[in-house]
């Protein structure tokens, strides 16, 4: 099973908005987030707050769920985790990509370590943003049918 994810920043009300878009980056500022899946996300959320693991994917837990042929989740990214995202400077974004790219979640992630770095940079970047205007992260998934 394929699926396509991208991360926005929107207003907290617009979740059900963002699960029913087809094309999200084009009505929401946002990032294309191949491979980030909830595994992934845990261990950002876990390596940056410091909570363990398990509470970590607690907090992947979707808020909107679209079923049939174009299912899609809607998760909120916590904001703990976008408050880290904020904080993080060039050498800290460096030290995060290497922890981060080492762990078993992002086990052969394909572009290895400077792909991580990329994604958390865009990341922090979309996470500023989404601070500057009062909105939240979300994370959209939609399932590719073969």
């Amino acid at each position: 099973m394929e699926f396509m994810t991208c991360i926005v920043s929107a207003d907290e009300d617009e979740y059900s908005d963002l699960a029913a878009s087809a094309s999200p980056l084009h009505e929401w500022s946002g990032i294309e987030s191949p491979g980030l899946d909830t595994a992934r996300l845990a261990a950002l959320h876990s390596l940056l707050t410091g909570d363990p693991l398990h509470v970590a994917m607690d907090y992947c837990e979707p808020v909107c769920v679209v079923e049939g042929d174009n299912e899609t989740l809607i998760l909120r990214i916590d904001t703990s985790l976008a408050d880290a995202l904020v904080e993080l400077d060039e050498e800290a974004l460096e030290t995060v990509a290497a922890e981060l790219a080492a762990t078993e979640a992002f086990e052969g992630n394909e572009n290895g370590e400077e792909g991580v770095f990329e994604l958390l940079t865009a990341l922090a970047e979309l996470a500023q943003l989404a601070e500057s205007q009062g909105q939240l992260l979300f994370v959209w998934i939609r399932i590719v049918q073969d």
